[in-house]
């Protein structure tokens, strides 16, 4: 048993990935919290607020005296104070990070500003994928553009795209729109070059079969090459949703007065409120492995050819499970946008969320009556006399 956990490229069960997961989150929380600990020190509560030096210069000796007189002074500080409290230099310990979570949400609007940015994260991708898909087929397929902008376009990944936050804050402000431009920007540089070369990656044996039975220009770009790119491309985006954040805690920082986990992470900072900082960036990789298995999910809905039928019969519990959640949250928005206080009472818990929210059921009914249809013209679903 021991010797196949070290064969290369093994395989495990399910039950192995289980008991090994939970070892590995056992082992890097331990490896947290003896960080955590290690340097700690106990210090008063109500410690002299500053114990720097004169900018100018002294003779060796004052300083040597200043620096004694401070360290008694601390000493002294310590053996008279009636309150103390322990300082982690390093990290905060994961019981402070967990313990702050409330707090955050009560007092921070930790949930608006994650949902805001949430927002912001689904908009720039949306204008991203609105210009590099074409784009990329326009380069990729016709020679006159692959010509033209093949180069220049593989060159944009070499930018350095936190140095131009100037240059979209004079373009666009310091507004949401100046956020989103930004995020998108930060995507297409990198998704554009990935279309062209899925392009090119296209399999010869499939387009010698479809020349063969005469297909046109369009029925092969059709049957061909835009299931085979967007289906890798797919892949390509779920990688690139984890870069995305960065460019939105960047963007974010710009103006930190209108919200975000970004500027909540920045203000935090600054008050040195590290356990608060921690327990954001856990909320954001939470939200990041949400987002991952949500695209997984859709994943094996618009390219289930990717699929096998047995891994499909192992997740279809889990496919179910989201599909069930998707359909609960379709109805309820659908009343909220017939019922407008529902929509006002959704926003003040949640706010941009409702527009997430939103968009994943309209999402989950398209995919979903796309399917009706095409199991209807396959025979699958009986028509109705009269339909």
């Amino acid at each position: 048993m021991f010797e196949s956990l070290f064969k290369l490229r093994g395989p495990l069960s399910g039950r192995q990935k289980l008991i090994l997961t939970i070892l590995g989150i056992a082992l890097l929380l331990g490896l947290w919290t003896w960080l955590a600990y290690s340097k700690s020190v106990v210090q008063p509560v109500f410690e002299r607020a500053n114990k720097e030096l004169p900018a100018f210069d002294l003779p060796a000796h004052v300083r040597d005296s200043m620096i004694n007189a401070d360290e008694r002074a601390d000493s002294i500080s310590m053996a008279n104070a009636t309150e103390t409290e322990r300082v982690f230099p390093i990290v905060p310990p994961p019981q402070e990070v967990f313990y702050s979570l409330p707090d955050l949400v009560q007092n921070d609007k930790l949930t608006v500003n994650t949902f805001k940015s949430l927002w912001l994260n689904i908009k720039g991708y949306i204008w991203a994928l609105v210009i590099a898909i074409p784009l990329g087929f326009l380069i990729g397929l016709l020679p006159i553009f692959r010509g033209m902008f093949n180069r220049p376009v593989e060159a944009l990944r070499y930018l350095p795209l936190t140095a131009l936050t100037g240059v979209f804050m004079a373009w666009f402000g310091t507004s949401d729109r100046m956020k989103v431009a930004f995020l998108a920007f930060g995507i297409l540089v990198y998704l554009l070059p990935v279309v062209v070369q899925r392009i090119n990656e296209v399999k010869d044996v499939y387009l010698k079969t479809v020349f063969t039975i005469g297909a046109n220009t369009w029925q092969t770009i059709r049957s061909v090459y835009i299931p085979s790119v967007m289906s890798r491309v797919w892949d390509d985006i779920r990688v690139l949703t984890a870069i995305s954040w960065t460019y939105i805690i960047v963007a974010e920082l710009v103006n930190s007065s209108e919200g975000g986990v970004g500027a909540l992470i920045f203000i935090k900072s600054r008050f040195a409120q590290m356990e608060k900082v921690f327990a954001i960036l856990m909320v954001i990789i939470i939200i990041g492995l949400l987002q991952d298995r949500y695209f997984a999910y859709l994943d094996k809905k618009l390219f289930p050819f990717k699929h096998n039928a047995e891994n499909a019969k192992k997740e279809n519990i889990v496919q179910n499970l989201i599909g069930f959640v998707l359909l609960i949250l379709s109805g309820i928005y659908l009343l909220s946008a017939v019922f407008p206080v529902g929509k006002q009472i959704i926003m003040e818990y949640i706010g941009d969320g409702y527009y997430v929210f939103l968009l994943l059921a309209v999402i989950h009914l398209a995919i979903e009556g796309w399917s009706w249809f095409k199991r209807r013209q396959n025979g699958e679903v009986p028509v109705v006399a009269g339909s």
